[in-house]
């Protein structure tokens, strides 16, 4: 099929991006999860880690290594989605439009190519989705074991796949025919499994005071009108920017024509298009009159729409949209791909994510290893830790990284030596307010900052501390280097 041999081809891209691209803090700092590996973590469950160590381990601790399941995962997801459109849509000939509308957003583009919690978790979502389309096609009561295992498998990536439950609810609720499995042993058991593969992350929240479970459950914020209508406008412009302004129509459009359709003929497969993106929408609608919600956050919500604009929306002027809109799709995330790796436009950090998180690594981490050299300290260490885990994997062989942060108790890295002295690197945004790390010494002069540029262009600026590690400090940790 012409389709499968598109996306072979964007999947071996996506490999040839990943393994040139500059490695993300948050990459780095998922990539130190790989190295001690939990049950779960401060921030998030424990699959990008997994994800992360499967990779390594084939084909090394390099940037490739550490996303190396993202494309491969991700064509699996888009075969998947495909064949879940076939079984909710029969007869549209929605499959291969619906994995080329998800895969035209920059949200696939790009997290195909970096490795967060939101790829596994996307990954997972898809196919839980394309289990309950077997369901919902077949009848066939066993596909729920496999909902339950790919449910379980996401919400292990990332919480957000709460909202699939959730959406698998509305459905049973809703449509009469779907209520029955109610009554089935089928639905408890898929249940059952989806409990067994997230119950290593409810154990490791047990026996860490539930500081997983804490955290993310204390996003909520209240605001008055200004910042509600702002954060709702950061919201709805960034599903915009993220998913690509016309796939993010087609999307919107596909999910109202879900609901719509369902309303009108009782469309089961349509019904069940609408529960998995109508609730999750609403709810992050409204977290936003109180809260920031991130761009990336919503992204488990456009596998279902994409189905839904690529097969409920059938008229002349729709058809004629899709070419431009996966033009524009895939034109966008060309240009995030070559300025990320190229950075063809001298553009400043505030106008360029791509500098802010990926520019000048390298270099940073050879001037830290000199001025490290220039001061005799047997370390180098961080407070911020994406900051330190990108320190880790990029500086030279043989040296000592440390980690200081509160979070680090939570893992079972070794701590520092007590007694030597090292090297605390400190961004300037971080203010001027004095290090956590007690005693901390700023160097004077041109010695005591260094900043990281791409291209002559600053990404961000740094000061440096003389530091001792001693009994009582906040928690510190060593972290792990590539191949030792």
């Amino acid at each position: 099929m012409p389709w499968v041999a598109a996306l072979a081809a964007l999947t071996a891209l996506r490999l040839v991006i990943a393994a040139v691209a500059p490695l993300a803090p948050d990459e780095a700092y998922y990539w130190v999860w790989s190295r001690d590996l939990q049950g779960g973590y401060l921030d998030h469950p424990p699959m990008v880690a997994v994800f992360i160590r499967a990779g390594t381990l084939l084909v090394g601790e390099n940037a490739l290594g550490v996303r190396l399941m993202g494309p491969l995962a991700l064509a699996l997801g888009s075969v998947l989605l495909a064949r879940a459109a076939e079984d909710l849509l029969p007869g549209r000939r929605a499959g291969p439009w619906a994995a080329a509308l998800f895969n035209a957003t920059l949200l696939a583009g790009v997290g195909a190519v970096t490795m967060t919690p939101d790829t596994p978790l996307l990954v997972f979502w898809t196919c839980a989705l394309w289990a309950l389309a077997r369901v919902q096609r077949t009848g066939d009561g066993r596909w729920w074991l496999a909902v339950g295992l790919f449910a379980g498998l996401a919400l292990a990536s990332k919480y957000t796949a709460v909202l699939f439950g959730a959406g698998v609810v509305v459905w049973l609720l809703l449509d009469s025919s779907a209520r029955r499995w109610f009554a089935r042993w089928h639905l408890w058991a898929g249940g059952a499994v989806a409990v067994l593969a997230f119950a290593p992350v409810i154990a490791w929240n047990a026996a860490h005071g539930w500081a997983s479970f804490a955290k993310q459950g204390g996003r909520a914020g209240s605001g008055d009108v200004g910042q509600a209508l702002r954060f709702l406008g950061e919201l709805i412009g960034g599903q915009v920017a993220l998913a690509t302004p016309l796939v993010f129509l087609f999307c919107a459009a596909g999910a109202a024509a879900a609901a719509w359709a369902w309303w009108r003929t009782r469309d089961d497969g349509a019904l069940l298009l609408a529960a998995l993106v109508l609730p999750g929408a609403a709810l992050f609608l409204w977290q936003a009159t109180g809260s920031r919600v991130q761009g990336n956050w919503p992204a488990v919500l456009y596998p279902a729409a994409a189905i839904a604009g690529a097969g409920l929306l059938q008229g002349r002027a729709w058809l004629r949209l899709r070419v431009p809109a996966l033009a524009l799709g895939g034109a966008m995330t060309a240009a995030v791909y070559i300025q990320a790796i190229a950075a063809p436009l001298p553009l400043p950090r505030r106008s360029d994510p791509t500098l802010a998180r990926l520019g000048g690594w390298d270099a940073f981490a050879a001037e830290v290893a000199a001025a490290a050299d220039r001061n005799g300290a047997a370390f180098v260490a961080a407070e911020e830790y994406g900051l330190a885990s990108v320190l880790a994997f990029r500086m030279p062989a043989g040296r000592v990284v440390v980690a200081m942060d509160p979070r680090w108790r939570l893992f079972t890295l070794p701590a520092p030596a007590p007694g030597v002295t090292g090297l605390l690197v400190r961004s300037e945004r971080r203010g001027e307010g004095p290090p956590l790390w007690p005693g901390a010494e700023p160097l004077t002069g041109l010695e005591g900052r260094l900043v990281r540029s791409r291209r002559g262009v600053e990404a961000e600026a740094y000061r440096l501390h003389r530091v001792t590690p001693a009994l009582g400090q906040p928690p510190a940790v060593v972290l792990p280097r590539p191949g030792a």
